[in-house]
């Protein structure tokens, strides 16, 4: 602009001088000025114009300048001004799904926790919340939600859990809510689940995890998952997870409430990690101690946001041709982690010995601290690291002249010298109508630590003994019987779990027997080679809980995936058995009682010679099972179930009958002689076949012919005594809370 200015005055100049050179002869000085000035009034007027734009432009220029730092020094002293105030968590928001509790008392701990770094905390259960009318809300409020979800049965979420799970899944793949529905929101998980069940580990958690970044929602942090598996666990039990991914979290909120960190944005995959140098060691210290499920889940982990480069040196794009590589890598990983864990299985051998590792010590005790703190509660003795004893109540009633249990109509036993125990609290299914409400450990192979059978037992005798002893001058309890339960002549091995798991089995059957105590096992017909290995027992049950294999699965819960043909080859390692045998069934009333024809197939299967028919115990409400009063069966209902049984069985008929229990006993026909049935045990001829058995090196046999015994008719089916023995007192309790303990 100042060039072009400078051209038009030069041009301007010029001119006027060539004209003063033209005019100078014919006018004066100042008339040749003036007629100059007006012959050229447009340079003039063009050239004011000029300079009056030139100003004007500068001056707005100027202007505007002085705006601008006007306001960005105005908007710095805003900021320095408002950031005092400014709020990064207005509250934390706990979601939970539990069936049994844990996940509700996990979210109560984390609330508590929450609150005291200065947090609100609102526990909710998402049953009582609806995720279409006010999950999105979350997105603005500031708040972090946080996700404690429990996987139930093949995978699938708790009731409470249900409705939630459901929309969140639709709600991800809708393109109504579109992929940015939930950006927003800040999140973090934590899975409660059991790697027992292969296939379905956490996978509640692991599917909210994914919904929601589906949904664009931001996590807070790693997912975190719980084992109740105390052998795969990492910390040891699902409560020591969550106390260390607690601990992570309380962190994270903590830096994130001063504004210290920024939440992951899912950038990592960039290459630019937003986590800092510890973060990304100890979170592959944990991503190496989890199990590999499969390589599709590997690669589902490293692409969520969360997952950044724990080594800082891998690409963070990865070329088709190098894809090959990493899942060659991926398997690797998984084969290594799976030899490693191989190696510290500890099975059941066909020889009902142990198969030792080298360190046996580093394996972890079953019973963790949580566990005995809950079994210890429920009345249980507990032995070493895997082993408890328990009072049976039938046990008390005998001592006080009231009655036995039907063990002792049935067979004859004495039920207040009877020890109700087991070597092993885990169990490898989860019946919908246990006692204990699955508080016990479960599993499919034994994986813990093995306390000697000798200890076991000879803890199981005394701690036994010290209960009997408290009913030491307890009105109503007959002297006589209180110094017979002090000397156990049976046991029981039917208190709780799976005692055929334990690795030990038939060296604590001959401890028994070695004492003169008679043995009754109780399997549940998942361990077919430990049946056929076992040696004799007294009596050896099988729980036939169904006789379909839907039922079976709906009823009993089983952990094996092949739990049909395993049940079915225990029923006929059963029958391969000399020594008495029992099919024992517990009806379920609109669950199981409709299968008549099923029952009778799976009893031609495996022989038995006695069916147990006892309808279920209603062991109070649990959030662990659906059941309720209403699928008790009364008494007249069992009858009819067994009058049709048998009569559907050509080489089987009611024998005895126990009214108190609810239970009947079907009787192979073999033990009924000269029109007289002969269902009790000759309990001092059996001990005295088991010697000669083992004096013999183990090549004597014996059969259940050899030491039956024959039936009082009080307890035969169709007395009056209806199984009651006459020598007690019948009890009639009034308005006084029932003990359903007892075998």
């Amino acid at each position: 602009m100042a060039k072009y200015l400078l051209l038009v005055l030069f041009y301007a100049c010029y001119t006027f001088a060539l004209d003063i050179k033209a005019s100078q002869t014919g006018f004066s000085l100042a008339e040749s000025y003036l007629t100059l000035l007006w012959h050229h009034r447009v340079y003039l007027y063009a050239a004011a114009a000029l300079a009056f734009g030139l100003w004007f432009s500068l001056k707005v220029a100027l202007s505007r300048k002085s705006c601008e730092k006007d306001a960005v020094s105005g908007a710095r002293g805003a900021e320095k001004q408002e950031k005092p105030h400014q709020v990064h968590v207005s509250g934390v928001k706990i979601f939970y799904g539990s069936q049994t509790g844990t996940a509700k008392g996990f979210a109560n701990m984390l609330s508590e926790d929450v609150k005291t770094l200065g947090f609100p905390a609102e526990v909710i259960d998402m049953k009582d919340y609806d995720p279409d009318d006010r999950l999105a809300d979350e997105c603005v409020s500031g708040s972090v939600c946080v996700f404690l979800v429990a996987t139930y049965t093949d995978g699938q979420p708790t009731e409470s859990a249900e409705w939630f799970c459901k929309w969140l899944e639709e709600a991800s793949t809708d393109f109504r809510y579109g992929k940015t529905y939930l950006k927003g929101l800040r999140y973090a998980v934590f899975g409660l689940g059991n790697s027992v069940y292969v296939g379905h580990y956490n996978t509640v958690c692991k599917n909210v995890d994914k919904w929601l970044w589906m949904l664009s929602a931001k996590r807070l942090m790693t997912r975190g998952e719980g084992d109740c598996n105390v052998v795969k666990s990492r910390h040891g039990s699902v409560q020591a997870d969550f106390q260390a991914w607690k601990g992570k979290f309380l962190s994270r909120l903590q830096a994130l409430g001063k504004c210290e960190k920024k939440i992951c944005g899912g950038n990592c995959k960039t290459g630019n990690s937003c986590k800092s140098e510890t973060d990304r060691k100890e979170e592959e210290e944990e991503e190496t101690s989890k199990e590999i499920g499969s390589e599709a889940e590997l690669m589902e982990s490293s692409s969520d946001g969360e997952e950044s480069d724990v080594t800082g040196e891998r690409k963070s794009v990865v070329d088709l041709e190098d894809l090959g590589n990493l899942m060659t890598s991926a398997r690797k990983a998984k084969g290594k982690i799976g030899s490693q864990r191989d190696g510290e299985v500890v099975k059941v051998s066909k020889l009902n010995g142990v198969k030792k590792i080298d360190d046996d010590g580093e394996r972890r005790e079953m019973i963790t601290p949580a566990l005995r703190e809950a079994l210890t509660k429920q009345g249980y003795k507990l032995i070493g690291s895997h082993s408890g004893v328990k009072l049976c109540r039938w046990t008390k009633s005998m001592l006080r002249g009231r009655g036995g249990c039907y063990k002792h109509t049935f067979y004859g036993i004495e039920s207040h010298r009877c020890m109700e125990a087991t070597p092993s609290l885990a169990c490898a299914n989860k019946c919908v109508f246990c006692w204990r409400h699955h508080t016990n450990p479960v599993g499919t192979e034994w994986r813990w630590k093995t306390d000697p059978a000798e200890k076991i037992l000879q803890d199981a005798l005394e701690k036994h003994q010290d209960m009997i002893r408290q009913f030491r001058g307890v009105p109503g309890v007959k002297p006589e019987r209180y110094d017979e339960g002090l000397a156990v002549k049976h046991c029981a091995l039917s208190l709780v779990g799976e005692p055929i798991m334990y690795p030990e089995i038939n060296a604590f059957i001959r401890l028994l027997h070695s004492r003169r105590i008679s043995s009754f096992l109780v399997t549940n017909a998942q361990f077919p080679e430990e049946i056929r290995t076992l040696d004799p027992v007294t009596q050896l049950y099988v729980s036939v809980d169904a006789s379909t294999k839907d039922s079976l699965k709906k009823i009993d819960r089983p952990l094996f995936r092949d739990f049909w043909p395993r049940f079915l080859d225990s029923l006929k390692a059963l029958g391969e058995k000399r020594q008495r045998t029992v099919y024992r069934l517990t009806l379920v009333k609109a669950w199981n009682v409709e299968e008549m024809q099923a029952y009778a197939e799976l009893i031609a299967l495996g022989r038995p010679d006695f069916i147990e028919v006892k309808g279920v115990t209603y062991c109070g409400e649990s959030s662990a099972s659906s059941l309720t009063m209403a699928n008790v069966p009364w008494h007249q209902e069992v009858v009819a179930f067994v009058q049709q049984l048998a009569a559907m069985l050509p080489e089987y008929e009611v024998a005895c009958e126990h009214e108190h229990s609810n239970c009947l006993l079907i009787a192979h026909e073999k033990f009924k002689l000269d029109g007289e049935w002969w269902t009790w045990i000759d309990y001092e001829r059996f001990q005295d076949l088991v010697r000669a058995r083992r004096d013999g090196g183990g090549q004597r046999t014996f059969s259940a012919l050899d030491y039956m015994a024959r039936t009082p008719g009080w307890a035969l089916f169709g007395a009056r005594e209806q199984g009651f023995d006459p020598a007690d007192t019948r009890f009639q309790r009034r308005n006084k809370t029932k003990d359903i303990s007892g075998c």
